[in-house]
């Protein structure tokens, strides 16, 4: 099988890693499986692994360390999964590098779609080497050299408001909260309240929509946050 295709499970409970083998592998994934942080660090290290699913209790290690580890030598996506709920929690585990988190319990058919998900937006990140055009050339973007054009004329975006219109047009119709914002496309290289990601939003919009007040690229989801819908 395909390396792209190989899953490195890392989890200490017997029952959850077994089923999550058997519906990744139904899913046509090869799964490599780790029972402990250690263990988890020397598999990777050995193999080439597209994607990490790695629980933040593991009996040696914190799966914190673990992700540390991985992301010093790579930046293949991590996954983690966690039974903590609190907000604090979350934030500080994508802060680490973590790509995505999966809060327990979970259906395995939801684990699945997430991977499947995160590994879409990886292949589309390799393939924006390009500028991409959006609604018959209205709006152009140039992921690679952070360059906007509106009708062929380049409009100026601060480095903050081209990460963030990046981030949403790499993944359209995927809605975004303010702190995966926060999160995947300033880094946490940021200081200051999620609700400032309001702020850049409407900013973006003044720049690329030619109707803020109805807007054809940005869309707010009332209580989720923001998407990108442009075609």
């Amino acid at each position: 099988m395909d390396t792209n295709k190989k899953i490195l499970v890392v989890d200490d409970e017997v029952k959850i890693v077994k089923i999550l083998k058997a519906y990744l592998e139904k899913s046509g994934y090869d799964v490599l499986v780790s029972f402990t942080g250690k263990e988890a660090i020397d598999i990777f290290e050995k193999n080439d692994v597209a994607l990490v699913l790695l629980d933040l209790m593991l009996p040696d290690l914190m799966g914190e360390n673990v992700c540390k580890a991985i992301r010093a030598k790579s930046r293949v996506p991590i996954i983690m999964i966690t039974a903590k709920t609190d907000e604090k929690s979350l934030i500080k585990g994508l802060s680490i590098g973590a790509d995505d988190y999966i809060i327990k319990p979970f259906s395995p058919k939801e684990v699945v779609a997430r991977i499947d998900a995160v590994l879409r937006r990886v292949k589309s990140d390799n393939l924006v080497n390009i500028p991409v055009s959006f609604c018959d050339g209205y709006l152009t973007i140039d992921f690679i050299n952070s360059n906007v054009r509106i009708n062929g004329k380049e409009i100026s975006l601060t480095a903050t408001e081209a990460k963030i219109l990046n981030t949403m047009a790499k993944a359209p119709n995927r809605v975004f909260s303010r702190e995966e914002l926060i999160a995947y496309a300033l880094n946490y290289e940021f200081e200051g309240y999620d609700r400032s990601i309001d702020t850049y939003i409407k900013s973006i919009r003044l720049k690329i929509e030619p109707d803020r007040k109805k807007p054809k690229f940005i869309v707010t989801v009332h209580g989720a946050g923001y998407k990108f819908v442009g075609e």
